[in-house]
């Protein structure tokens, strides 16, 4: 009886240090954020600001109020909610496919909102337009993949949905290629191109509902099936002979996942790495359990791109694309990772 009582304390241990971890990576990827820039933020400009948000206060200097309200608050907001959307969308992705190679453009969301989005840039729509079939776009590809999926009857329906989306994810890779070589070399090509290594350097204020809406809506949701999620990990009969509704709980947790990944990617363009690497260091923090690895995802994965963001815009003179970055940030932390997979997977 002891060794099993010292079983989940030990857990509960774990989880509250991994948890700790997890919101400190964020808390200081928000305060460096906020603070690091071409206009420099003092550590007593910024809590004179939030004091004054609260209630009291001075409220700081007024260069410091006009930077990060207007210029870095909505930036960081942004980053912070599009890193937690990936990193929860890959803990979704790689749990209900068992495998930990799995990223969030598995089912071709990422490719999908990018022809959405080209395609907006193509016509010269605005930046709403743009976003809007960009989401759009992203939706529209998983619905194909799911119907090439379900026409196709298999033994193993998780298999053919992988391969769907590796096909219709090609097909619409293609028809970006297409788009971009038909574009204005001058003036619609780099504007794609931008978009397409990922940026957050357009993020304004009204970015910010439409990204916060989606991506609460899905992450709530994954919570809720957290413990049916656990189950899906186990293999489809196992699931299907404790008495899960494997068909309906696979497409509830796609649709999440893919409502928070095209959200995301509407907004700040295709970002790389972070629905990869993020959901392994939430599990090295927290455990495999999904009702503990996808809140430290989100708090994990917004700081990591909070971190990686504010190299982007202060490393060089001119902004570098954050698909470049996390790429290069990325590889080495997952080829470190490799060598521990198998423990925290399991």
């Amino acid at each position: 009886m002891t060794t099993k009582r010292a079983l989940p304390r030990a857990g509960a241990k774990r989880a509250t240090i991994g948890y700790a971890i997890a919101c400190l990576v964020l808390l200081a990827g928000l305060v460096l954020a906020l603070c690091v820039g071409r206009y420099p933020v003092s550590g007593r400009d910024l809590l004179d600001l939030l004091a004054a948000q609260f209630g009291g206060g001075a409220g700081g200097s007024p260069a410091a109020q006009a930077v990060i309200l207007s210029v870095r608050g909505p930036r960081v907001l942004a980053g912070a909610l599009v890193g937690a959307a990936l990193a929860v969308a890959g803990t979704a992705f790689q749990g209900l496919f068992r495998n930990p190679l799995v990223s969030p453009d598995i089912l071709g969301a990422s490719s999908g909102a990018a022809l959405g989005a080209v395609l907006g840039i193509y016509f010269s729509f605005n930046v709403f337009g743009i976003e809007l079939l960009a989401f759009a776009g992203g939706l529209a590809a998983v619905v194909a993949v799911y119907l090439l999926g379900s026409a196709i009857r298999a033994r193993d329906p998780v298999l053919v949905l992988v391969l769907a989306g590796i096909v219709i994810g090609s097909l619409l890779g293609a028809g970006v290629g297409l788009v971009k070589y038909l574009a204005d070399p001058y003036n619609q090509l780099p504007a794609m191109t931008f978009w397409l290594l990922g940026s957050l350097a357009a993020v304004n204020p009204a970015d910010l509902a439409p990204l916060f809406g989606p991506v609460a809506a899905g992450t709530i949701g994954l919570l809720l099936l957290r413990h049916r999620m656990n189950v899906m990990s186990l293999g489809e009969e196992e699931a299907i002979a404790l008495g899960v509704p494997t068909r309906l709980l696979r497409v509830a947790i796609i649709a999440a996942a893919t409502l928070v990944t095209s959200a995301s990617v509407a907004v700040a363009g295709i970002i790389g790495w972070i629905g990869l690497v993020v959901p392994h260091l939430a599990r090295a923090l927290v455990g495999p359990d999904f009702a503990r690895a996808v809140p430290a995802a989100a708090l994990v994965g917004g700081g990591l791109l909070l971190f990686i963001d504010t190299l982007a815009r202060t490393a060089a003179p001119i902004e570098i694309p954050l698909g470049i970055l996390t790429a290069a940030i990325g590889t080495p932390i997952f080829i470190w990772l490799l060598a521990d997979v198998q423990r925290s997977w399991s």
